[in-house]
């Protein structure tokens, strides 16, 4: 089983079509929404994670790039920017997943963004704008 955590960009065409329930039982992948934004008449987003065989998730991303929707993986829509960042943690309490820490030797701020589900919890918790989403 293979784990991936993407971004689903769908156009406003099929905002009201099952293309989620497709992934289900077409190609037998286990999808967990993180996070959605999804408005009549504009573009939808979703972060989800998915779970699945390999093959499925090669099916899958074809059937999504025929209907038009964009995957892109989560790691690009969140950005630490450490030059900003006083390791204040202030972040580190609102994170629901832990993908901000802080490390104990050097109790400096961590970021993993395969742990983060772009929830911006983190955001405003930050004085120092030190990070940023593109959701």
């Amino acid at each position: 089983m293979a784990k991936k955590k993407v971004i689903l960009s769908f156009p406003p065409r099929l905002i009201q079509e099952p293309v989620t329930n497709v992934l289900i039982r077409q190609f037998d992948l286990q999808i967990t929404i993180l996070r959605a934004q999804v408005r009549p008449r504009e573009r939808g987003r979703m972060v989800v994670e998915m779970i699945g065989e390999k093959q499925n998730f090669d099916a899958a991303f074809k059937y999504l790039d025929e209907k038009g929707v964009q995957v892109d993986p989560v790691v690009q829509e969140m950005r630490y920017m450490p030059e900003k960042c006083v390791h204040c943690t202030a972040c580190v309490a609102v994170c629901p997943t832990h993908a901000l820490s802080v490390d104990p030797q050097t109790r400096e701020l961590c970021f993993e963004p395969s742990k983060c589900i772009i929830c911006e919890s983190c955001i405003p918790a930050c004085s120092y704008q030190a990070i940023e989403s593109q959701f």
